[in-house]
C-alpha cells in the first residue's frame, strides 16, 4: 500500500511539472482546448527533455 501512495504521489508532481512546463513553452492553450494529443512530436519531446532534467535535479 505504501508503495501505491508513492507512485500516485510520484505521477502528480510529473503531471505538475508537465503542465508548468508546457505554460513556459506557451502550449497551455492548445492543451486545454484539445488535450496532448494536440502536441506534436517536437513540442512533446521539448516537455519529456525538460521533465527529466527537473525530475534529474530534484532526486
Amino acid at each position: 500500500m505504501v508503495l501505491f501512495k508513492k507512485s500516485v504521489r510520484h505521477d502528480l508532481v510529473k503531471e505538475r511539472l508537465k503542465l508548468e512546463i508546457a505554460e513556459e513553452l506557451g502550449l497551455a492553450e492548445k492543451i486545454k482546448q484539445g488535450g496532448w494529443g494536440e502536441l506534436n512530436a517536437v513540442e512533446t519531446g521539448k516537455i519529456g527533455g525538460i521533465l527529466a532534467r527537473r525530475l534529474k535535479d530534484i532526486k
